[in-house]
C-alpha cells in the first residue's frame, strides 16, 4: 500500500469517528483501530490526532482549488479561439489584466478569511508574484495552442505555490 493511501485510510477513520464523538475525545488508539493499521505507521507520518486533521484539511483545500482551476481550464479549451484573440490585445485593460485582478482579489480574499488578517507585504508580494506567473503561463498555454493537458497545466499550477504562499491558504 502507498504512503498516501496509508494516510487517506488515516482520514477516512478519523472521519468515520468524528461522526460519532467529538475530536477531543478521538484517542489514535481509536483512528489506528479503525484504520486497521499500527500506532508505529500512524507516528510514522502524523504527529498526533490534529496533524492529521490538519494535513487532511489542506488535501481538501487543494482538491477545492484543483476542481476551480480545472473548470476554469475546460472553459477556456472550449472556447480557445475567443480566449486566443482576446488574449493578444495589449490594452490596458485586457483580458489578462482582466485575468490577473480576478485570481488576485480571490486569492487576497481567500487568504483574509482564512487568516483573520490583511496580507502582510512579502505575502502580498508572493501572491502578486504567483497571480503574475499564473496568468502568464495560462496566455502562453492558449497562446501556444495548449500543448500540454489542461490537467497538467493545473497541477503544475497548484505546484508552483510557493510554500509561504500555501501556509496563508490552508
Amino acid at each position: 500500500m502507498k504512503n498516501e493511501e496509508t494516510l487517506f485510510l488515516f482520514a477516512k477513520a478519523i472521519k468515520s469517528l468524528i461522526k460519532k464523538q467529538p475530536l477531543d475525545k478521538i484517542t489514535v488508539t481509536d483512528i489506528v483501530s479503525t484504520a486497521g493499521k499500527t500506532r508505529q505507521t500512524f507516528y510514522r507520518h502524523f504527529q498526533d490526532k490534529y496533524d492529521l486533521v490538519n494535513w487532511y484539511f489542506e488535501k481538501l483545500v487543494l482538491k477545492s482549488l484543483q476542481e476551480a482551476l480545472n473548470l476554469k481550464f475546460a472553459f477556456i479549451e472550449q472556447e480557445h479561439a475567443f480566449f486566443k484573440e482576446a488574449f493578444k490585445s495589449n490594452d490596458y485593460n485586457n483580458l489578462i489584466h482582466y485575468d490577473f485582478c480576478c485570481i488576485y482579489d480571490f486569492y487576497k480574499e481567500y487568504i483574509h478569511k482564512n487568516t483573520g488578517k490583511t496580507l502582510s507585504s512579502d505575502i502580498d508580494f508572493l501572491l502578486k508574484m504567483y497571480c503574475r506567473g499564473s496568468v502568464d503561463m495560462t496566455v502562453e498555454w492558449v497562446l501556444n495552442d495548449m500543448p500540454i493537458s489542461k490537467e497538467d497545466i493545473v497541477t503544475y499550477l497548484i505546484e508552483a505555490i510557493p510554500d509561504k504562499l500555501k501556509e496563508c491558504m490552508m
